[in-house]
């Protein structure tokens, strides 16, 4: 298999941009209409991860440890899709068409034979894992909605029961998706496992999003929602050891640093936790009680409020890295970031400048809109492709 020929080929079609995706689902479509009810119906956001995960793909065909561990989780993420083993050659054969369609000329029978070699592998890992993954868990568990607290207009507080248990670290997203709807958003726990297994979700409701808006306006006491396997790593606690955190939050990112306090809590109260909370606004500081509450429980926990903009200083906006910078010296602590693509972004590129290593800098990533968080890793993608 001609790795480099694969990259030079897949550079001149991803060229081509939106009329990739449009060209390979209208193909597929066309060709097994039975297909269609597996994606969502808005249709934006999914074109976008199709070109992101394929590009990724891609890039590391020649890198197979890499690659496969990505196409693992995957396959075995797609299970929440009903996608089965038959879908794969539909799949394989609109993907040869519409690179067929794009390459012209500079499609020749020996770069078909490499992408069908590299598809070939590409769904056989993945069936597999799918395969793999059935005898571990199922494909999505429903889970009741226990409380439902409108915090502010377009940020809710939800509690739910999953109806067998659902394991995850704190750290990790969760796939959550309502009956009505073919679409996931990812969101990260806001609270470390309990006994009796639910769950804290923060959600805001994002324009256009269905699947936030559903949860944030749609949703109450009662209802029935689907949570996926959790995926992720970036945020877990382990590559940390029991080093002391400085912890970074914005806005909803709120919910898995949360979770990592409670997980320090109940594993290794000794260390030193720094945590320094942002918002717009001081409204905007939707979970106040909790964040007072697990101040006042624990004396190796420092909490800051930053907010964003000052009435006295109209223009200025303070942010929470650039805060927590001005306030001390904290590169001998293992630090955490989780907000929007950019309160993460500013975040990494002060702390970078700061000379803090990239290895003790721990965030889901920003500005890779695509699959979502178990190759990302992470950042919770919401239903119209914005982030928390």
């Amino acid at each position: 298999m001609d790795a480099a020929g694969l990259k030079r080929s897949w550079s001149l079609v991803a060229a081509h941009g939106d009329q990739v995706p449009l060209y390979f689902y209208s193909t597929l479509f066309l060709a097994y209409p039975e297909t269609r009810q597996m994606f969502p119906t808005n249709m934006a956001g999914q074109r976008d991860r199709l070109v992101s995960a394929l590009g990724h793909i891609v890039s590391h065909v020649d890198q197979v440890d890499r690659l496969v561990g990505f196409l693992r989780d995957l396959g075995a993420d797609h299970r929440k899709f009903a996608v089965r083993p038959e879908h794969y050659p539909a799949v394989g054969e609109a993907l040869l068409a519409t690179l067929r369609h794009f390459l012209g000329e500079v499609w020749t029978d020996e770069l078909a034979a490499d992408w069908a070699a590299a598809y070939g592998l590409v769904s056989q890992v993945m069936i597999e894992s799918a395969q793999a993954a059935e005898a571990e868990s199922p494909p999505w568990w429903v889970a009741e909605i226990l409380a439902h607290e409108r915090r502010t207009f377009d940020v809710a507080v939800l509690t739910v029961r999953p109806q067998y248990l659902l394991p995850f670290t704190p750290g990790q997203s969760i796939g959550v998706s309502h009956p009505a709807v073919r679409t996931w958003r990812y969101y990260s726990p806001a609270n470390a496992p309990r006994q009796d297994g639910t769950l804290e979700l923060h959600v805001r409701a994002a324009p256009g999003g269905v699947v936030s808006s559903r949860l944030v306006y749609g949703c109450a006491v009662g209802d029935q929602i689907h949570l996926a396997a959790p995926v992720g790593d970036r945020l877990t606690l382990w590559s940390a050891g029991t080093a002391d955190l400085l912890l970074l939050a914005g806005g909803t990112g709120w919910a898995p640093v949360k979770s990592l306090v409670e997980q320090v809590a109940a594993e290794a109260p000794g260390r030193r936790v720094d945590l320094y909370v942002g918002a717009r606004s001081r409204m905007e500081f939707y979970d106040n009680d909790a964040i007072d509450k697990l101040a006042a429980s624990y004396p190796w926990l420092t909490v800051t409020h930053v907010v964003g903009s000052d009435p006295r200083r109209p223009g200025e906006l303070v942010q929470v890295a650039d805060r927590a910078l001005g306030d001390g010296d904290w590169r001998s602590r293992h630090v955490y970031v989780c907000g929007s693509d950019e309160m993460v972004s500013h975040s990494v590129t002060a702390l970078t400048q700061a000379g803090y290593h990239a290895d003790q800098v721990h965030h889901e990533g920003f500005g890779q809109h695509w699959y979502g968080p178990a190759w990302r890793t992470a950042t919770a993608l919401d239903d119209s492709g914005g982030v928390r």
